[in-house]
């Protein structure tokens, strides 16, 4: 479920300079009421800059890299404040947990899992965004998916299930290359050791996740976390009954799907026909 209040477009990288200013005034030695005196400010606008509640203005950021002995991190800090997060707001606890995480399994009835995307089709993915995003907003959110790819190569092998809706497969985004090479890549992923990569095919007639799609983690300390997104927010939740709940859709699925090695038949036709 969305959050109800929806968080500021830019709230990580404020939360972020906060950290920073209340790292190096406690190094300093000065509490908030002292280092406000300094930049003529009031206590609790101090507090709120820490807390990432507000956001740091350039001719106050110079004040306190003169007053904190910083040179002109603030400054810069402030000057470049994106407008909007990279990662949404609400993705960010999620992608903690899957950058940790022991065991991961995957439904997806729209794109490509986002951890078996390649380049040029996250690229495809965002430029379909609406309301359109900018280059640079493109470029940053590309980034941040291709570095997720670094947990199917980690040295202690993480166990990956990936169940995908066919439907996913015959749309086009970017262009002919663009989805010729992510059929490829998902080919070759299905090689990779601790993955399990599985078609759900179209010639059902019943479908156990119509609901959308979801993922499911296993933490390092076998915690079990079930997290749904939606078009303007997400839901991350260990309750026993609603991960038990998915739980059992992502079972009924991987039953009905293609097994392995059908779907790496699949994938070699659609490579001979794209």
């Amino acid at each position: 479920m969305p959050p109800k209040k929806r968080p500021r477009a830019n709230a990580t990288s404020l939360k972020m300079i906060g950290r920073q200013v209340a790292a190096a005034r406690v190094a300093k030695g000065l509490t908030q009421k002292q280092l406000a005196a300094l930049v003529r400010l009031d206590e609790e606008t101090i507090g709120s800059i820490e807390q990432g509640r507000r956001r740091l203005m350039p001719n106050v950021a110079e004040l306190l890299d003169f007053h904190l002995g910083l040179p002109g991190l603030l400054s810069v800090a402030a000057h470049e404040m994106p407008d909007a997060d990279v990662i949404p707001p609400w993705a960010e606890e999620f992608l903690e947990h899957e950058r940790e995480a022991v065991a991961v399994s995957s439904y997806e009835n729209q794109v490509v899992p986002g951890l078996l995307q390649t380049d040029a089709y996250a690229e495809a993915v965002f430029r379909s965004c609406v309301p359109v995003l900018g280059d640079e907003e493109i470029a940053g959110r590309t980034a941040v998916r291709v570095g997720r790819r670094e947990i199917l190569r980690r040295k202690e092998p993480v166990m990956l299930s990936f169940v995908i809706w066919e439907p996913v497969l015959l749309l086009r985004l970017g262009d002919r290359e663009v989805h010729r090479d992510q059929l490829a890549h998902l080919r070759a992923c299905s090689e990779l050791p601790g993955v399990s990569l599985q078609i759900y095919p179209l010639k059902h007639s019943r479908h156990p996740a119509l609901d959308g799609p979801f993922v499911l983690l296993e933490t390092p300390n076998h915690q079990r976390l079930a997290y749904m997104e939606t078009q303007r927010g997400s839901h991350l939740t260990s309750e026993p009954n609603e991960v038990s709940s998915v739980e059992r859709i992502y079972a009924m699925l991987r039953t009905q799907a293609l097994n392995p090695d059908e779907t790496r038949a699949e994938f070699d036709r659609l490579l001979g026909e794209s």
